[in-house]
Parts: structure tokens; C-alpha cells; sequence
């Protein structure tokens, strides 16, 4: 399989869209993404898992566009929560949430939990003429009591990865993409591609 020049990212997404053209750019590879056309419709992410979600982005991306297509679905699974969000992480307060109400939520439901142990799983589909391959990744952390640090977005402030003292949003982009869930599952994609 030869490299493509170009790969269309189902996201309109600016973090997602900087933090994959970042990774992608030592390889010359063209990313192109939603904002990229005026036309671009919302895929109803209505499937009961990521896998399922990031496959049917792809998927219809693939055939809008044409272009190797590369979309995720990621969630924030918490122990004590029984993996909620999960699936529903960009929308655990109500459709219209804001990061901040999401948190917040999350905050609440884990009011006087022990166990605040959690991680972020990403899942990556891939969709070509010839292939649909699925990529995985997973950050192990726990979630503390209240929010540290002004990078990253969704619920970074509050998630401490393992084996660090900072939280998502006070590392550095770098530091984040070399062991967060979508960093490990974006590299399983670039080896794939290599």
C-alpha cells in the first residue's frame, strides 16, 4: 500500500484537526478535515460504541470525498461510573453541553467516590477503496476533584495520566500526544501507513 497524499479527517474539531496535522506533517501528508468545506454535514454519531461511530464517519466521509478518510470516537470511561461517559462523553450533560458542563457533571457524579480511577480510550477507523482498519488507544489515569491547567479541551483539566502529576491540560501539546489515547492510536495508524 503507497502512502496517500492526502487524508481527510471527519472532524471540524480544531484541537482534533492541530494535534493530527502536528503528527501527520513529518510524514508530508496532506491533512484535510470538515473545515475544509462549506458544505460539510454533521454525521449522527448514533451507534451503541466508538467503534461504531468513528467506522460510520469514515465511511461517509470516504465516499463525500473520495480521500483516504480517518475518523475517532473517544471517550472518558470511569471505573466507579461503570465507563460512563463513554460513548456519550462529548454530550454527558445534555446535547447542547458545553466541555465545562461535561466536567462539571462528572465532578458531581463522582462526589465522595474512593475508586476515581479512569481512562480515555480512543478508537481510529480508516477508510480507503480497498480497506477499513481500526486503531485503538488507551490512557489510564484517574480523575481529580478539581480543574488544573488551560490546555487541551474537554475533560483534560480534571484526568491525571498514570505515572505523571499534572493533568492533561497542564502538559504540553507534546508531552500530551506522546501518551495520550489518541496520540498511541494516531502513531498504531502512522506505523500502518509506514
Amino acid at each position: 500500500m503507497s502512502k496517500p497524499e492526502s487524508v481527510f479527517l471527519a472532524s471540524g474539531n480544531k484541537h482534533k484537526i492541530d494535534e493530527l496535522r502536528q503528527v501527520l506533517a513529518p510524514l508530508g501528508i496532506d491533512l484535510k478535515s470538515v473545515l475544509d468545506f462549506s458544505d460539510a454535514e454533521e454525521v449522527d454519531e448514533d451507534q451503541p460504541d466508538l467503534e461504531g461511530n468513528a467506522m460510520k464517519k469514515a465511511s461517509f466521509w470516504h465516499r463525500k470525498t473520495g480521500l483516504p478518510s480517518l475518523a475517532d470516537d473517544t471517550g472518558l470511561e470511569v471505573d466507579a461510573l461503570e465507563g460512563a461517559p463513554g460513548v456519550y462523553s462529548a454530550r454527558y450533560a445534555g446535547e447542547k453541553a458545553t466541555y465545562d458542563d461535561n466536567v462539571n457533571k462528572l465532578l458531581n457524579e463522582l462526589e465522595g467516590k474512593k475508586d476515581r480511577s479512569a481512562q480515555f480510550r480512543t478508537v481510529v477507523a480508516y477508510v480507503t477503496d480497498n480497506e477499513e482498519m481500526i486503531f485503538e488507544g488507551v490512557c489510564r489515569g484517574e480523575i481529580i476533584q478539581e480543574k488544573k491547567g488551560d490546555k487541551g479541551f474537554g475533560y483534560d483539566p480534571v484526568f491525571v495520566p498514570d505515572g505523571y502529576d499534572k493533568t492533561f491540560a497542564e502538559l504540553s501539546s507534546t508531552e500530551k500526544n506522546k501518551i495520550s489515547h489518541r496520540g498511541i492510536a494516531v502513531r498504531k495508524f502512522i506505523d500502518f501507513l509506514k
